[in-house]
């Protein structure tokens, strides 16, 4: 019995230092993005006139943020590392929206089916023909 109980504490411990460290890794998360972006049909751009430059400067990293340039609406992630912004229009951005919450819906229903074999196994281990009870 305590040995189930060990395994399973070993195997929970694990499971959040694995989703803590996927959670808290701010590159995997950036990378994540770009790839959420270029799937919407954003466009990577490198900045080459003064106005892109002085655009580009101005933009805070790491985060797809509106602009507004001659009338025209555009959204813009900024890619320090590599010197690029990505660059799309209204369907882009409502694309992008639409896999972002695909994605986080997928993720949410993995930690759910997790969880609960989890648990399962927790029941079938205490209660199931091999437990103190039967």
């Amino acid at each position: 019995m305590k040995n189930k109980q060990l395994r399973l504490l070993i195997a929970m411990v694990v499971t959040a230092c694995a989703l803590g460290g996927l959670v808290g890794c701010a590159e995997l998360e950036s990378s994540n993005t770009k790839s959420l972006l270029s799937a919407a049909g954003f466009r990577v751009r490198t900045p080459e006139t003064p106005a892109q430059k002085e655009l580009y400067a101005a933009l805070a990293p790491h985060h797809v943020q509106r602009a507004t340039v001659k009338g025209k609406v555009f959204y813009l992630y900024k890619d320090e590392k590599a010197g690029v912004a990505y660059v799309g229009h209204e369907a882009e951005y409502q694309h992008y929206k639409e896999l972002a919450i695909q994605q986080r819906v997928a993720q949410d229903y993995y930690m759910a089916a997790e969880m609960n074999s989890m648990y399962a196994y927790r029941w079938y281990g205490a209660w199931g023909p091999r437990g103190m009870y039967w």
